[in-house]
């Protein structure tokens, strides 16, 4: 097996191959990355075995100066490799291994030499059905990722929560993530084939959707497959694999409240930095908790009784309608949902101090089923 290749170019594929490389495992052979050369081209594999991650480096591509002498595959350590790849002296790296598999990287006057794996001993991945693709709109589809995301949950006593749970409709895609303390929804719009409304509910995890929005460029063609219990998004030269969570998802529709007591509407990132100002006090505390007071023709933000000291400061808002209400909240679920709003007015609803907060944009968007709402549970302080 012999190549030679530019550095850049191999760089920013192991890069991304290297996202799926598991920090622990039991399985060795993980910790590596997996190179194959073929008359068509080089193709790299990262894996942790739950998420997958395949780039396909073409012997046309220009940038990247493939030029195959022998055919062949190996794994090699992932950070080594992508360490000594980033700080060779020259553009042009020469890649060759030999029947025991050692690996000689040069470079200019650099000779690196590394023990690697027989390719053959690598887990092989899945074999995909590509009939019933759905093309998603990429930028619309990473602002869902990162507009819920943040709400699933981090334990995996409830593994079914720790991912983002997609409904595909006829005419848009459905996005929930909850931890049971917080819920995030965003629907986008989508322009369907028949051929490709075959997906019923499925929830994806956590790290395949982080990595996917990390990886996928804003103006690249996206494409998602659902096949034997594996989700996979092919765009570019690169193919991402992953298992889906197993488990009935909690029917979440019946949380998000059609009515309010007490309804206010203001900025959000204004109301935003209130918050992470009252926050600086709370997170001295031993609760982390602030209080909103909502009057008609006031709202207070404050943080009293912490042992360190007390804050307080006025909110500014457009309105204010309802019941007298005042609510006692964690700081940084509020401010990651607000995050997700931006810099635009929004429209927090409440029912009572223990009842869940639903926060959604002031103004309606022009598109139908491209809507996102946060509902937010409180916390009780009697």
């Amino acid at each position: 097996m012999k190549f030679t290749i530019n550095r850049s170019a191999f760089t920013q594929q192991i890069n991304n191959v290297q996202r799926a490389i598991p920090s622990k495992t039991t399985i060795n052979i993980l910790y590596g990355i997996k190179l194959s050369l073929d008359s068509n081209g080089m193709t790299l594999i990262g894996s942790d075995a739950d998420i997958s991650i395949e780039s396909h480096i073409a012997v046309d591509e220009p940038l990247a100066n493939l030029q195959i002498e022998e055919t062949g595959q190996i794994v090699l350590p992932a950070r080594l490799l992508n360490e000594i790849i980033k700080k060779l002296p020259q553009d042009e790296v020469i890649v060759s291994v030999d029947d025991q598999f050692k690996a000689t990287i040069q470079s200019g006057n650099a000779k690196f030499q590394i023990v690697g794996i027989d390719g053959n001993e690598y887990p092989r991945l899945p074999i995909i059905d590509l009939d019933h693709q759905i093309q998603l709109p990429t930028l619309t589809f990473k602002n869902m990722i990162h507009q819920t995301i943040f709400a699933a949950s981090n334990q995996e006593s409830r593994p079914i929560l720790t991912g983002l749970h997609l409904m595909l409709e006829k005419d848009y895609l459905v996005g929930v993530a909850t931890d049971s303390h917080r819920l995030s929804q965003r629907e986008i719009p989508l322009k369907l084939t028949e051929n490709s409304h075959h997906l019923e509910a499925i929830t994806v995890p956590k790290k395949t959707m982080i990595e996917l929005a990390r990886i996928v460029p804003d103006n690249a063609d996206l494409m998602m497959t659902i096949s034997n219990q594996q989700i996979i998004f092919t765009f570019e030269n690169i193919t991402i694999y992953s298992r889906l969570l197993e488990g009935n998802y909690p029917a979440t529709d019946r949380l998000i409240p059609n009515s309010s007591e007490t309804e206010i509407i203001l900025n959000a990132a204004d109301f935003l930095q209130a918050i992470e100002r009252a926050s600086l006090m709370s997170h001295e505390g031993k609760n982390n908790i602030v209080q909103l007071d909502i009057q008609t023709d006031h709202i207070e933000l404050f943080v009293k009784g912490n042992e360190i000291g007390n804050v307080a400061e006025e909110i500014q808002f457009v309105s204010s309608n309802g019941e007298e209400l005042q609510i006692s909240f964690n700081p940084d679920y509020m401010k990651e949902a607000l995050r997700s709003f931006g810099d635009i007015e929004i429209t927090i609803q409440f029912n009572s101090a223990v009842r869940p907060m639903l926060i959604t944009p002031s103004v309606k968007s022009e598109l139908p089923h491209n809507d996102l709402l946060q509902l937010l549970t409180p916390v009780r302080t009697h």
